[in-house]
């Protein structure tokens, strides 16, 4: 008996550190981790724009100037690369995620993923992006507090983009892709725009159900001139 006793209370033992060890990891070390690496998302697309500055000035022989047009269509998005930074006030003074294209696993470790199928940033259309909600540095891990208009900016390396929140934190099952047409159901929109939608899995620890905010582009601004006023309060 002592020896049935014994045996049960050391697997017990083990089980548990085994349990909060998974734990640690899930709620730390992939936080850690995913902070480090879209860290880095963010410095190479930051350091690949000054190249890109500089590669424009020298073709001028002056500084850039902010366009009296709207900008060149950029190169194409390449799958699992960042090509942007979005910043929300909403969710603090000092959050920002480099968005990738994709929205596989691989990819959302990194940031944030573009749905590749909907409108590039800034276009007509429906640009959509993914985020997960915990672990992998819980990037929409305060999803629930965006309110209608919120402001969510982009950057290009050229451009700011700044949308405003129209809808959400709007509650649908992973089934609903018609979240990201290019005019959403259930947003609210009757015609064509160019509109941002974003979605993260609800509940916070599970994923039988997506939140969703729908917002539509209120405003550009070229680099050149500064940030944006959102994000200068």
């Amino acid at each position: 008996m002592r020896v049935v006793v014994r045996t049960v209370s050391e697997l017990c033992i083990t089980v548990g550190t085994v349990v909060v060890l998974f734990v640690v990891y899930a709620l730390f070390w992939t936080g850690v981790r995913a902070d480090d690496v879209m860290d880095e998302q963010i410095d190479r697309l930051q350091e690949r724009w000054a190249q890109e500055r500089e590669v424009r000035d020298r073709g001028t022989g002056e500084p850039a100037r902010p366009a009296a047009t709207a900008p060149a269509r950029p190169a194409p998005y390449r799958n699992g690369q960042p090509f942007a930074v979005m910043y929300i006030p909403r969710l603090g003074p000092t959050w920002n995620k480099p968005v990738l294209e994709g929205t596989s696993t691989g990819t959302l470790k990194k940031g944030l993923g573009h749905y590749a199928a909907t409108a590039r940033l800034g276009e007509r259309g429906n640009f959509a992006v993914a985020g997960h909600r915990r672990t992998h540095g819980d990037p929409f891990k305060d999803f629930p507090r965006l309110r209608r208009g919120d402001a969510v900016v982009l950057t290009d390396g050229t451009t700011w983009f700044t949308y405003r929140v129209d809808r959400g934190p709007h509650r649908t099952v992973p089934a609903d892709v018609a979240v990201v047409d290019p005019v959403p159901r259930a947003s609210g929109y009757t015609r064509p725009g160019r509109y941002l939608t974003l979605t993260t899995c609800d509940p916070e620890w599970g994923h039988s159900h997506r939140l969703i905010v729908w917002a539509h582009l209120d405003r550009t601004r070229p680099v050149e001139q500064g940030e944006p006023e959102a994000l200068r309060r």
